[in-house]
């Protein structure tokens, strides 16, 4: 059921958000009943504005409730850029953000290891490849991720 609503809300989302040049990263949906979150993530080549958020909550939640799509009536809804570290959960994720630093959790090793941080270098045919030291590479099948966001730099 959880999984039928947060496809119901990304389709939403994305016919919201196409007209407008913006894309949809991410949409969560936490808790239950009267505390239920709908979290929607977007995000443009020339950075989010608060008035972006504020247009896609508005077109969202409307549509939401004319629709009667969220069971029980009872949801906040929340629409924020991805952030800096970013969560990166599909292949077009890794591939947008290719030549830049993430942080990788596996659900099973690969060379001995679970954890790895580095630059993203390539995404095919359901793998990614990751540079952890100048010259050395690692590559895991998507499948194995657990989870990954972008590492910033401070």
């Amino acid at each position: 059921m959880r999984e039928a609503l947060i496809a119901r809300v990304r389709e939403i989302a994305e016919r919201a958000a196409s007209s407008e040049g913006i894309q949809v990263v991410d949409v969560e949906v936490l808790g239950g009943g009267r505390w239920r979150v709908l979290r929607i993530s977007i995000d443009k080549p020339q950075g989010v504005t608060h008035a972006d958020c504020e247009l896609i909550s508005q077109q969202v939640g409307t549509t939401l409730d004319v629709e009667d799509v969220v069971p029980g009536g009872g949801y906040r809804l929340e629409v924020s850029s991805p952030g800096v570290e970013r969560k990166l959960k599909r292949a077009s994720d890794f591939q947008a953000c290719l030549g830049k630093k993430a942080r990788v959790v596996l659900t099973e090793p690969v060379e001995s290891q679970s954890y790895w941080e580095g630059i993203l270098t390539g995404v095919s045919d359901g793998c990614v490849t990751l540079e952890p030291a100048p010259g050395r590479q690692v590559r895991f099948e998507l499948r194995q991720v657990k989870k990954a966001n972008l590492k910033f730099e401070w």
